[in-house]
């Protein structure tokens, strides 16, 4: 009898290690096939319900690379195959690896490789050898092989162009331009017909854009005008738009005044008189550019040779610029302050926070809008030794303070909130949201005034506090935090804060809100939600507007919702139901940026483009 058990067809063979002897054995599959059924089920967790930090944390990043590890494993020494076809795949596999960490496009690395190319791997690996059962085991083996190829292929040929607000990435092919590129290529163009060259050194009227400079607007410079609208979310940061109301018959949508190419970033607006300022990235340099509000063009830019770029939001500066007595204060991605003449866009001072505060540059990039009052410039630095918040003179650029914020003062904070002039029980202080909580400072010293412990682990927040009457605030924070309103009050020298109450259901994430009369409106994990204020529960919920942002038209009771997906809407700020009168397409692409209502016209933007449209002022 022989000593030979006889194989199925098609079933892989392994050598004995004992002399004189050999074996055939089936593939051991059911370990793989448990991996990808868990690795699955992980992922379902992950993506059902409602989005949690956690679950996307463990379904995006740590379970594609357990389960890979897990599989390697499995496939090295419990798959019962020959050494030959273990190490083939394994070697493979390796070699594969390193080539894409090289060739593939910059999106893909690091993290694009993770939450993308692993779970396709761990998914067709095992997935394959399970429905090619009945093939020989050289194809199926070649099966193996050709997916790891053909993942390292795509990885070359393709490209993340960013994340949507419930972290779906949208890919293009690696060749085809970006819209950076798209505008790179047409200043170029205009820059050759107009024969002038690039400068990167100096802030002219029109340099480095090649578009004919339009002539100062009426009042460039001047100290603001009623209907300016002067920074972030207006000039007490709340997006309320007082004294003002529009027309609200969208049947013909408001004219469109203009449009064109804008390079990426994800800054507002500060309007002054016929000057609109903003922020955008254009290749290499960051810059700051004040816009015709009339006709869109170019009066000037100024720019700086620094780029930041992640794979969730792209590339491009987040803060929106301040203008104050004729000035423009703007802050860059990576930490560069500028102040600059509102009229010329000379520059007048810069300081790199970064290098003034040993701070470290956020994951995301700085996005503190600066906040000017009393005489300083203030922004969020998040560096350790007491220096969350840094503060400049806003005449001469001359550091003036550091402040930490809570009990542990002395450590690193994170934040992407902006700082923001409360006066609070007849006192102004200057209010700054982080993972530790809620502080208040007085403006020209930075001494702490008070702080509320409402700790984020590992997690920064990101939405302006919003005042509530005269003393008190809410604060929010997504993934699993929620939203919590506390009383501030004074007693004496003394400062006391208490929790009114948290609502873990409302998860504000980077979407600010509004308030009026008893509720507030704005954005829960994709739903625009109208929470009273009371207590903390929900009168309404919708969805349809993706990840917007608000803005309040407070004469006439009116939410303008700028969507994720560029559209325009107006809804009814009442309680009693989600009504939406209108909207109409404004923009295309992924739109996070805050839009600006100022002297009759409607400014929106996003990383690729720019519009103004006649809104339909109706006069008083």
């Amino acid at each position: 009898m022989s000593d030979h058990l006889t194989p199925a067809p098609g079933d892989p063979q392994s050598q004995s290690d004992r002399p004189g002897a050999s074996r055939h054995a089936r593939l051991r599959l059911w370990p793989g096939i448990a991996l990808l059924a868990v690795f699955w089920l992980v992922r379902g967790w992950a993506s059902t319900g409602e989005f949690a930090r956690h679950k996307f944390f463990v379904g995006m990043l740590i379970a594609p690379l357990v389960v890979l590890l897990a599989l390697l494993l499995w496939w090295l020494f419990a798959s019962r195959l020959r050494w030959f076809d273990r190490l083939l795949v394994v070697a493979t596999f390796v070699a594969v690896a390193a080539v894409t960490l090289v060739a593939a496009d910059p999106s893909f690395r690091g993290l694009g490789l993770v939450v993308y190319a692993l779970p396709i791997v761990v998914t067709a690996w095992p997935g394959w050898l399970a429905i090619s059962f009945l093939f020989p085991w050289p194809v199926r083996r070649a099966g193996v092989l050709l997916v790891l190829v053909a993942v390292g292929i795509g990885c070359a040929l393709l490209r993340i162009d960013g994340m949507d607000g419930d972290f779906v990435a949208k890919f293009s092919w690696r060749w085809t331009p970006t819209p950076e590129q798209k505008l790179l290529a047409e200043l170029a163009r205009s820059a050759r017909i107009a024969n002038s060259q690039p400068a990167r050194s100096a802030s002219k009227q029109g340099d480095s854009t090649g578009r004919k400079p339009a002539a100062l607007p009426s009042g460039a410079g001047e100290n603001e005008q009623p209907g300016d609208w002067t920074g972030f979310r207006g000039p007490r940061r709340d997006g309320r738009l007082a004294g003002v109301r529009i027309k609200t018959d969208w049947r013909q949508p408001p004219q469109e005044l203009w449009r064109h190419r804008i390079g990426p970033g994800w800054s507002s607006f500060a309007v002054v008189g016929d000057s609109l300022y903003t922020q955008e990235q254009r290749g290499d340099d960051e810059y700051v550019v004040c816009y015709s509000a009339a006709t869109g063009a170019e009066v000037w830019t100024h720019h700086d040779a620094t780029r930041f770029s992640e794979m969730v939001a792209g590339p491009g500066p987040r803060a929106t610029p301040t203008f104050h007595a004729g000035r423009l204060y703007a802050f860059g991605a990576n930490g560069h302050l500028s102040c600059l003449d509102a009229a010329s866009g000379k520059s007048l001072w810069l300081r790199d926070v970064v290098a003034d505060s040993k701070a470290s540059v956020p994951q995301w990039g700085f996005a503190s809008s600066p906040l000017v009052a009393q005489g300083m410039v203030t922004v969020f630095a998040g560096a350790p030794k007491g220096k969350t918040l840094v503060a400049y003179n806003a005449e001469k650029g001359e550091l003036a303070w550091t402040a930490g914020v809570g009990p542990e003062s002395d450590k690193a904070a994170m934040s992407y909130c902006s700082p923001q002039l409360a006066t609070i029980h007849g006192v102004d202080q200057i209010l700054l949201a982080t993972d530790a909580g809620l502080s208040a400072f007085e403006p020209d010293s930075g001494r702490e005034l008070w702080h509320h412990s409402c700790p984020a682990e590992n997690m920064a927040r990101i939405v302006q506090p919003a005042l509530v009457g005269d003393g008190d605030v809410l604060i929010g924070t997504n993934l699993g935090i929620g939203t919590r309103r506390i009383s501030v009050r004074r007693d004496g020298e003394t400062w006391l804060t208490e929790e009114k109450w948290t609502n873990r259901k409302i998860k504000l994430y980077f979407n600010d809100v509004v308030v009026v009369n008893g509720y507030f409106y704005g954005f829960d994990s994709g739903k625009l939600v109208c929470i009273r204020l009371e207590d903390g529960s929900a009168a309404w919920r919708v969805r349809g507007y993706g990840n917007g942002q608000v803005l309040l038209l407070a004469d006439q009771g009116l939410l303008l919702v700028l969507c994720e997906d560029g559209n325009v809407a107006l809804v009814s700020a009442q309680p009693e139901k989600h009504q939406e009168l209108c909207r109409f397409k404004a923009i295309e692409g992924k739109t996070w940026n805050h839009p600006v209502i100022a002297h009759g016209k409607l400014f929106v933007r996003n990383g690729e483009e720019i519009a103004c449209f006649d809104i339909g002022e109706i006069a008083k």
